[in-house]
């Protein structure tokens, strides 16, 4: 009862913080939730699913909905491959949804570290839209540490930079850094909360405070 209540302390904290954001000019507050579910095809590899949905407008409109899949392939303990396709509508300045397909390639490596979970991811992407088709770089490092189990049992804290090198500016023009929290409910579900500041010079609006959720789920 004291680990849950614990974690939703955590959780009112978050969002309490969200709250005393004011978005300027051309920044945004926005709320960014996922759902994914994994479903197991061997030993070695899994069908990954995601279902996202971005409100901005200081939360107060849907702007961006996508869904999709990748399998991953689980080479050793330390290292994945995956590759995937995905589906995204996202509203333009003049308020209408326009189409992206988007076809991703990544890998990531887990480094052996003992007293913190460090690891390393590469993504590549390439974008199918109606204003001209490019590509994107998103190398990224995140560092975990898990939380005390007399305060939360199953959780720990995650941090990640991430940066991205786009085709179009041929520039590394956006930089994202988040911090949160992951909950391990049981051995099908847990749940990230987290917050993201985006920074980004060409896109409107580019400057992004962001709190964030993502439900994991393993059939």
């Amino acid at each position: 009862m004291q680990s849950c209540l614990n974690f939703f302390l955590l959780v009112v904290v978050v969002f309490a913080a969200a709250g005393t954001i004011v978005a300027q000019d051309d920044e945004d507050v926005q709320s960014w939730n996922e759902l994914q579910t994994t479903v197991p095809i061997s030993k070695k590899f899994d069908a990954v699913f995601t279902a996202t949905a971005r409100f901005g407008g200081n939360i107060s409109r849907l702007v961006e909905g996508r869904g999709g899949g990748a399998i991953v392939w689980k080479v050793n303990n330390a290292f994945s491959l995956s590759s995937g396709y995905f589906y995204i509508e996202t509203r333009n300045s003049a308020g209408r949804f326009r189409a992206e397909h988007r076809f991703v390639i990544n890998g990531r490596y887990k480094f052996p570290v003992k007293k913190f979970g460090f690891s390393h991811r590469s993504q590549y992407e390439y974008r199918v839209r109606g204003s001209g088709n490019s590509w994107r770089y998103r190398p990224s490092i995140t560092i975990e540490k898990n939380l005390p189990e007399s305060f939360i049992p199953g959780a720990k804290l995650f941090a990640t930079e991430e940066v991205f090198y786009v085709s179009t500016t041929g520039k590394f023009s956006r930089n994202r850094f988040s911090v949160g929290v992951n909950k391990t409910i049981n051995p099908k579900l847990s749940l990230d909360i987290y917050y993201l500041r985006q920074n980004d010079g060409f896109s409107h609006p580019g400057d992004l405070n962001v709190i964030g959720t993502t439900w994991k789920i393993k059939l």
